[in-house]
């Protein structure tokens, strides 16, 4: 598996979690990501954006790094283009830190964007540090969460077929409308199980984590 984390613009929490959600992943910054580098210890391997948000002083601490320059005015935000850059680079899983929060446009986009990397075969997690989200499409997947943590699931389209198991209140077997709030707000017991057999959406988690994290 090649993993990347790309580093986004808004607001990140360096947890114990987050460390080794991104460890051994190779890292590309979009714009004023970069300020995240040096709190995670990473130097990234390429700098893509605009460059109308980064700021001197990090262009001057991180001038060794390649960079990708874009125009303004473009058709793409540079976290797009940074995810463009990294399947180009071979990536099977991204991970979008500091892509929850901030603009409501941008973090909607981003959610998209997440499904759109899953429908490509690829692992999708985004993250705050102290909020994280998953793309849901039909299958089975594992999100490993600490016991107690806040999950919720959000449709997308209407969900068909879904058995969730791990928390407090499960399901099986229900169909979930758009719109719907009967998957939000639901408790982990530790690893929640998400089956799908129809539909695409979301899982918005907020890890609980121990006093030393």
């Amino acid at each position: 598996m090649t993993s990347f984390v790309i580093l986004l613009g808004g607001d990140l929490t360096v947890t114990a979690r987050l460390r080794q959600q991104i460890r051994g992943a190779r890292a590309i910054a979009a714009d004023s990501g970069m300020m995240h580098a040096s709190a995670l210890g990473l130097v990234p391997e390429l700098w893509v954006g605009d460059f109308d948000s980064a700021g001197s002083e990090l262009a001057i601490q991180y001038a060794e790094v390649p960079r990708e320059i874009f125009a303004v005015e473009k058709d793409a935000t540079d976290g797009a283009i940074a995810v463009a850059a990294a399947v180009a680079r071979g990536a099977t899983r991204i991970v979008l830190a500091g892509g929850l929060g901030g603009q409501a446009d941008h973090t909607a986009g981003l959610l998209g964007q997440a499904l759109q990397i899953a429908r490509g075969g690829r692992s999708c997690l985004v993250t705050s540090g102290a909020e994280e989200a998953y793309p849901l499409l039909p299958g089975r997947m594992l999100i490993d969460l600490p016991a107690e943590s806040r999950i919720s699931l959000v449709p997308f389209a209407d969900f068909e077929g879904l058995d969730l198991a791990g928390v407090k209140w499960p399901l099986q077997s229900r169909h979930v409308a758009l719109g719907s709030t009967l998957t939000l707000s639901n408790v982990a017991l530790g690893p929640v199980t998400v089956g799908l057999r129809g539909g695409h959406g979301v899982a918005i988690a907020m890890p609980r984590f121990d006093s030393h994290d």
